[in-house]
C-alpha cells in the first residue's frame, strides 16, 4: 500500500460512493489517498474546523477519511495528513468519530483523546433541517 495525491473532487467522489454515515465535505485544503496496486482503497480530506471557535489559523481537521476495510488504511491516512499538515505549518490536526467507533487507527496514528461531545440536532423551528447525519455522541480527537 502506497499514499498517492488525489483532487479533492475526486476525493469527494470516492467518499460519495464508500462513506457509511455521512455525505463528502463540500470542499477542504487537501487529501490524500492511499492504494493498493494503483486502486484506491482510501482517502482523507482535510479541511478547516467545522466549529468556528477551533478556527484559530492553526489547527485543521480530517473532515472526512473513508476506506474499503483496507487493514491499516485508516491509519496510514491519518498519519499522512499529519505529517501534511505540520509541512504546511498548522500545530494542531482535529478529528470526530462516533462514540460507537473503537478510534483504534486513531490511536496507532499518533491521536488521543481529548473530549466528547453530545450529538443533537440542527433542525430548529426558527431554520427547519432534515438531519442527514447520526445523532449520537461524538468523540474528538487531537494530535499535536
Amino acid at each position: 500500500m502506497n499514499l498517492v495525491p488525489i483532487s479533492i473532487s475526486d476525493a469527494r467522489e470516492f467518499v460519495t460512493r464508500i462513506h457509511r454515515h455521512h455525505p463528502a465535505p463540500q470542499g477542504g485544503l487537501f487529501a490524500v489517498a492511499c492504494a493498493v496496486d494503483e486502486r484506491i482503497v482510501g482517502v482523507a480530506i482535510v479541511g478547516r474546523p467545522v466549529a468556528r471557535k477551533a478556527q484559530d489559523g492553526w489547527t485543521a481537521e480530517v473532515t472526512r477519511l473513508a476506506t474499503d476495510g483496507t487493514h491499516n488504511a485508516c491509519s496510514m491516512l491519518y498519519r499522512a495528513a499529519w505529517r501534511a499538515c505540520r509541512a504546511l505549518g498548522y500545530r494542531r490536526l482535529v478529528t470526530f468519530t462516533l462514540e460507537t467507533e473503537p478510534g483504534t487507527s486513531l490511536v496507532a496514528a499518533g491521536f488521543k483523546e481529548v473530549g466528547r461531545t453530545g450529538g443533537k440536532s440542527w433542525n430548529v423551528p426558527s431554520r427547519p433541517r432534515v438531519d442527514r447525519h447520526p445523532l449520537q455522541g461524538r468523540i474528538r480527537w487531537e494530535v499535536a
